[in-house]
């Protein structure tokens, strides 16, 4: 770390395989029983481990309520683990102060919800500029790499439109403009296509297998389609608190 103001990512020690992004260690997430309700104590996963290696992009399947987006939230340091760790670099996500962890994601995490997000009072241009605004960048600067970004989802031309006035495609594109403006070190997208119909999560899907090729992205993403996820370097599957590596071929989760 590099004291109470920032962090420091440093590369893992060199091996003779691919570089590792993102580490799971011991992962365990626990919700306690809360007090005069009926939820008791709940455990999403225990021991959980997980490496990701530069350039790759993984998919993780499983059902509703499994913690698919719980693990990506930790993965972001969005939320802490009951126990475990998460490293980046030589960085300890678990250890991160508020302050710490907000700067993590604005540099080095590109995050796709399943919904957009976008603020309505603004221009897709303006939206996808936000996260660099926030870390002071000079408004003009700002606005020529976000209009940079609308284009390489093919969407110059839509750079003037607030979100009221694009489509829900148009939309989602707009908010993976906005997760890559920042080029960061990993790209995180919670179900991209979840909300979209058939043909436009396609367009979608496709825009961003493109966009992990062309820009060497190393990506994760939750996703319930398995014609999408085996499109993917990996899948691993979230099953009984645990992570299984599935084949391509694999037919059913």
């Amino acid at each position: 770390m590099s004291g109470a103001e920032g962090y420091s990512l440093q590369p893992l020690p060199a091996s003779s395989g691919p570089r590792v992004i993102l580490k799971a260690v011991g992962l365990t997430k626990i919700y306690p029983s809360v007090a005069g309700t009926d939820r008791g104590e709940v455990e999403l996963f225990r021991d959980l481990d997980l490496t990701v290696h530069a350039g790759e992009m993984v998919a993780i399947v499983g059902e509703s309520g499994a913690g698919k987006s719980s693990l990506l939230h930790l993965l972001a340091a969005l939320d802490k683990p009951t126990s475990g760790e998460v490293l980046c670099g030589a960085s300890r996500l678990t250890a991160f102060t508020a302050r710490q962890a907000s700067e993590f994601r604005n540099r080095d995490v590109g995050y796709v919800w399943q919904f957009h997000y976008l603020l309505p009072e603004f221009t897709a241009v303006e939206n996808v500029a936000m996260p660099l605004l926030a870390r002071g960048m000079s408004h003009s600067t700002a606005l020529d790499r976000a209009t940079f970004w609308l284009g390489e989802v093919g969407l110059a031309s839509r750079a003037r439109h607030r979100s009221g006035e694009l489509s829900g495609g148009e939309q989602q594109r707009v908010s993976l403009a906005r997760a890559l403006v920042t080029q960061p070190k990993i790209l995180l997208a919670d179900e991209p296509t979840g909300d979209l119909d058939t043909k436009t999560g396609e367009t979608v899907f496709g825009l961003l297998q493109g966009l992990h090729q062309a820009h060497g992205l190393t990506s994760i993403l939750v996703t319930h389609n398995l014609a999408f996820a085996e499109r993917c370097s990996r899948m691993l599957l979230l099953k009984g608190g645990h992570l299984e590596e599935r084949s391509p071929l694999t037919q059913s989760i």
